[in-house]
C-alpha cells in the first residue's frame, strides 16, 4: 500500500484517510511509523521476559509520545500472559453479575406476586358479577313464575281474595328462615329471643308491643293485601304482560309520594319519567277503546301500583331503614297479623257465596302452594338482595319481568300484542328505567364528560410528541454529516 509521498508529506493511502478525519494523533509519515511499531511489538510467554533490545526499539520511537501513551494499555493487555489478568477486574465482574441476579430474581417475584393479585382481583370481580346477574335472574324468574301461576290456577280457582290470603301467610316463615341462614353463618350465635328482641328494635327502642303492633302493622298488613288482591284482580282481567308493566308505575308513584310528602329532591328526570308511565297507562286504556275488561283491568293494576308506593312511603316514614333482620321480622309480623285479623274476611266471603271454594278436594292446593312459595321467594330475594346487593340489581330484576311475561304469553298461549299495547309497555319500562337513575346523575355524567375530553386532550399531545420524535430522527437520519479536515 505504500507509494510515493504527495506534495503536502501525505506518503499511503491510511494518511490521507487520517488526515480527512481529523485523527488528532496524526502527523505526516504516521503509518510508516506505526508499521514500524507494530513490527517491532513482540507477544511474551507466560513466565518469559522480553528481550532489552524490544524495549530499546519502543523506546526510539519517541516522537509518537501522544500516541504510544493512548495506545499503551492496549499493548500492556496484548503483553499480559492469562494468568496476569487482573483479580480486582474479576471481582468486580463477579459482584457486577451477583446484582444482577439479585435484581432480575426481585423483578420476577414482584412480577410473580403481581400476576397473582390481577388474577385474585379478576376472579373476585367475575363472581360478584355472576352473583349479580344470578340475584337478578333469580328476582325476575320467581316474579315470572309468581304471575303466570296465578294465571294458570285462576283457570280452575277463581278466588283472588283466598289466594292473597293464603300466600300472606306464608310470610310467617321469613324470620325463621333469616335465623337459620344466622345460625349457618354467624360466628357469634345468639338465641331465637335474643335474636327476636334485637330485630324488633324496629319498632322502636323498647321492642314490640301490643299497641305498637296494632299501630303499626296494621296499616301496613291492609296495604299489602290490598296490593296483592288489586294484582289478582288485573291479573283476572288483562294479561300478565300488562299486568307487570303497568305495575312498574309504582315507581314514578313513589317519586311523587316522596316529592310531596317527604319532601325529596326535585329531579326533572323523574318527572318525565313519572309522565312516561301515565302516558304508558292512557295508553294501555286505550288499546280497548276506554270499554269493557281492559280499562277495569288497567284500574286494578294501577291501584295495586299506587297502593305498593303508599306502603313503601309510609315505611320510609315511620319505621326508616331496615336492615335484613330487621325487615325480615316486620314481614313475618304482617304475616301473623295477616292470620289473625284478615282470615274472618275468606270466611265472610265463603258464606255470602262470594268466593266459594268448597268442596275442599276441588281446591287446587298444589297451585295454591306454587304460587305462595313463589311470592315468598320474590320477597326474601328482594330483602336479601337489597341488603347484599344495590337495590337498583332489585328493580332491574323486578322490570325484566316485563320481557319474561311476554315471552311466555307468546310462546305458551300465543298472545298476539296490538301496537298500542307494545308501544305502552316500551314506554312504562323506559319510565321505569328513567326512575332508577340516581340523584347525582347530572353530575356524574358532567364529570364522566370531562374525564374524556382530558383523556383525549392527553393522547392528542402525546401523538404530538411522537410524530415531533419521528420527524426529529428522520430529519436525523436524512441529514448531511460534516467531515472535519485537519
Amino acid at each position: 500500500m505504500d507509494g510515493k509521498a504527495a506534495p503536502n508529506g501525505v506518503a499511503t493511502i491510511e494518511d490521507r484517510i487520517l488526515r480527512i478525519t481529523g485523527y488528532y494523533g496524526y502527523y505526516p509519515g504516521y503509518s510508516s511509523q506505526k508499521s514500524a511499531s507494530r513490527s517491532s511489538v513482540i507477544q511474551c510467554k507466560p513466565g518469559g521476559n522480553c528481550p532489552s533490545r524490544h524495549r530499546g526499539m519502543t523506546r526510539q520511537l519517541s516522537p509518537l509520545s501522544v500516541a504510544e501513551d493512548s495506545a499503551a494499555p492496549i499493548l500492556e493487555l496484548q503483553n499480559r500472559s492469562p494468568s496476569g489478568i487482573c483479580r480486582h477486574s474479576r471481582v468486580e465482574r463477579q459482584s457486577r453479575s451477583g446484582e444482577e441476579g439479585t435484581q432480575t430474581h426481585t423483578e420476577s417475584s414482584s412480577q410473580e406476586a403481581e400476576g397473582q393479585t390481577r388474577c385474585q382481583s379478576c376472579t373476585s370481580t367475575f363472581l360478584k358479577l355472576i352473583w349479580r346477574f344470578l340475584i337478578i335472574l333469580s328476582v325476575s324468574s320467581s316474579w315470572v313464575g309468581t304471575t303466570q301461576f296465578v294465571k294458570i290456577t285462576f283457570e280452575t280457582f277463581d278466588c283472588p281474595f283466598f289466594m292473597t290470603w293464603f300466600s300472606t301467610n306464608w310470610n310467617i316463615m321469613i324470620f325463621p328462615i333469616y335465623y337459620s341462614g344466622h345460625l349457618a353463618t354467624a360466628q357469634e350465635k345468639q338465641s331465637p329471643i335474643k335474636k327476636f328482641r334485637e330485630c324488633s328494635r324496629i319498632f322502636g327502642e323498647d321492642g314490640l308491643t301490643l299497641k305498637l303492633f296494632l299501630k303499626r302493622t296494621a296499616p301496613f298488613s291492609i296495604l299489602w293485601t290490598l296490593t296483592n288482591y288489586l294484582y289478582l284482580l288485573a291479573l283476572k282481567k288483562l294479561t300478565a304482560t300488562d299486568v307487570s308493566a303497568l305495575f312498574c308505575c309504582n315507581k314514578a308513584f313513589v317519586f311523587l309520594l316522596s316529592w310531596i310528602v317527604l319532601k325529596d329532591r326535585f329531579m326533572g328526570a323523574r318527572i318525565v319519567a313519572a309522565i312516561m308511565a301515565i302516558t304508558g297507562i292512557v295508553m294501555m286504556a286505550y288499546a280497548d277503546g276506554f270499554q269493557g275488561d281492559s280499562i277495569i283491568g288497567v284500574a286494578y293494576a294501577v291501584g295495586s301500583a299506587s297502593t305498593s308506593a303508599l306502603y313503601k312511603v309510609l315505611f320510609k316514614m315511620f319505621l326508616g331503614s331496615a336492615n335484613f333482620g330487621e325487615a325480615a321480622h316486620f314481614v313475618s309480623t304482617l304475616g301473623f297479623f295477616n292470620f289473625i285479623f284478615i282470615s274472618i274476611t275468606p270466611i265472610i266471603l265463603y258464606f255470602t257465596k262470594v268466593e266459594y271454594w268448597y268442596p275442599f278436594s276441588a281446591v287446587p292446593w298444589g297451585y295454591l302452594c306454587g304460587v305462595a312459595g313463589l311470592w315468598l321467594a320474590f320477597n326474601i330475594l328482594v330483602n336479601v338482595g337489597v341488603v347484599l346487593t344495590y337495590p337498583i340489581l332489585i328493580s332491574i330484576g323486578t322490570v325484566l319481568s316485563v320481557p319474561g311475561n311476554a315471552a311466555v304469553d307468546l310462546l305458551k298461549h300465543k298472545m298476539i300484542f296490538s301496537v298500542v299495547r307494545l308501544g305502552a309497555t316500551i314506554i312504562i319500562c323506559m319510565g321505569f328505567l328513567l326512575m332508577l337513575l340516581p340523584e347525582e346523575w347530572d353530575e356524574i355524567t358532567l364529570r364522566f364528560i370531562n374525564s374524556l375530553k382530558e383523556k383525549k386532550s392527553e393522547d392528542h399531545s402525546e401523538d404530538m410528541t411522537e410524530s415531533s420524535v419521528h420527524t426529529r430522527s428522520r430529519s436525523r437520519a436524512n441529514g448531511t454529516v460534516s467531515i472535519p479536515l485537519a
